[in-house]
Parts: C-alpha cells; sequence; structure tokens
C-alpha cells in the first residue's frame, strides 16, 4: 500500500481553463484544457500535449462564477484517455484572493456531497 503524502484534501472538478507554458518568461504554448481535480495546493489537469516540469504553468481556471489565476510548475505528466494528457501541477504562486477562492470552491463541494450523502 502506498502512503498518501498529500498535506491538502482533493476534489474532483471538472471545469474549462485556459494556460500557458513559459520558459524563462517567454510564452511557448498555450492552450485550453480541463480540471481533473484540485485542492489548495495543485490541480490535476487534462491537456492535449505534455509539460515539462522545468516550465511555469499560468492557469485561468473557471471556479463557478470566479476566475482564479494562478502559477505552477507540472510535478508528472501521464498520457490520459483519447491521445490527452493527465498533468499534476504544483502551485507555486497563487494570490490570497484566488486561495481563498479555491478554498470555498473546495468546501462548497464536500458540503454538497454530504448533503447528498456521499
Amino acid at each position: 500500500m502506498t502512503e498518501n503524502k498529500r498535506k491538502h484534501l482533493r476534489v474532483r472538478s471538472l471545469n474549462l481553463l485556459y494556460f500557458g507554458v513559459y520558459e524563462k518568461d517567454v510564452l511557448i504554448k498555450q492552450g485550453i484544457g480541463r480540471t481533473l481535480d484540485v485542492s489548495e495546493s495543485g490541480i490535476r489537469l487534462e491537456t492535449h500535449f505534455p509539460v515539462d516540469p522545468k516550465n511555469i504553468v499560468h492557469l485561468s481556471i473557471g471556479l463557478k462564477d470566479e476566475l482564479v489565476e494562478i502559477k505552477g510548475r507540472a510535478v508528472h505528466t501521464v498520457p490520459g484517455r483519447s491521445g490527452k494528457y493527465e498533468i499534476g501541477i504544483k502551485f507555486n504562486r497563487i494570490k490570497k484572493s484566488s486561495l481563498e477562492i479555491v478554498k470555498i470552491y473546495i468546501t462548497a463541494f464536500m458540503e454538497g456531497k454530504k448533503r447528498k450523502g456521499k
């Protein structure tokens, strides 16, 4: 059995996002993807191309009625379904206001699960 090393609760999340991949402050790729799950310290997303861990990723994510801007770095990339990639992003720069939106989103998700009895 593997040990769970995560510090924060991760919730399933299917939201569209825009992302840009930067190398030394130069945009080298950009695209549209979707979130698969989200936590206070990272996100797993689905994209059409892999992301190199040496690059910085800028994310613009629609969480409910809010747009959240986050910067992070890919910690792993694995082939996903239908030729797409699943990328784990660890946040390295997130504004306090954006982090609060992420926390509210996670709390609302968990409260919704409790009401449904799951």
